[in-house]
């Protein structure tokens, strides 16, 4: 049985990978950590949306960079998809070793549109949402599957799961600024996120032997 042309065994993987990824603590979540301590969750939940323009961009581009490889080249394909597999390791075995991040308190007055702005364009100049990208989305493409249709579903629930990773951030800076233990609560997502990107890695990798 399929849901949007996954199976749910496909979707089992997908998705607690996807947002351990989403939950990695990048520049754009620790903005999120910050805006939330200074100006509440809601308003820093709000402002983090701005990165979504520029992940989208990105999505589509690996798509194109993506089905040109698949279509030039299978074998060049599925070497990219195992070396996605073990960045994905990697990057869960640097999660799950990661402290929690900074939160900067205090209370300011900023508008929006410029903190909205200010997540896009880090987004934008973020090499790393790159790789995340081009590691985890190919995993769920195989030759012969309706790739566009395919790679389109994966990313439009990236960028979902996106919001929600931001909306945790953003709660999580409001709660440390409130009662102060957020950092502890952070530290501990990210060792369950980074044990989920290890066993979603190695799963991966195991299974394209």
């Amino acid at each position: 049985m399929q849901f949007f042309g996954l199976s749910l065994a496909e979707w089992a993987v997908f998705l607690p990978a996807c947002f351990a990824l989403n939950l990695s603590p990048g520049p754009n979540n620790i903005l999120a950590l910050s805006n939330g301590a200074r100006f509440g969750a809601l308003r820093a939940t709000l402002a983090g949306c701005g990165r979504l323009l520029p992940f989208a961009a990105m999505i589509v581009l690996t798509a194109i960079g993506l089905g040109a490889l698949l279509a030039a080249s299978a074998a060049a394909f599925t070497v990219l998809k195992l070396a996605g597999a073990a960045y994905l390791v990697w990057l869960g075995v640097k999660l799950f070793r990661a402290g929690a991040p900074v939160v900067e308190e205090g209370s300011a007055s900023e508008p929006l549109a410029a903190m909205a702005l200010r997540d896009g364009l880090i987004a934008a100049t973020n090499p790393k949402a790159i790789l995340i990208f081009t590691a985890v989305l190919p995993q769920f493409i195989e030759p012969g599957a309706p790739f566009v249709e395919r790679f389109l579903t994966l990313g439009l629930v990236f960028l979902v799961l996106e919001v929600a990773a931001v909306a945790v951030y953003a709660s999580g800076g409001a709660l440390a600024a409130r009662f102060g233990g957020g950092n502890a609560v952070l530290k501990h997502m990210n060792r369950v996120c980074g044990g989920a990107l290890v066993l979603a890695g190695g799963a991966l990798a195991l299974a394209r032997r």
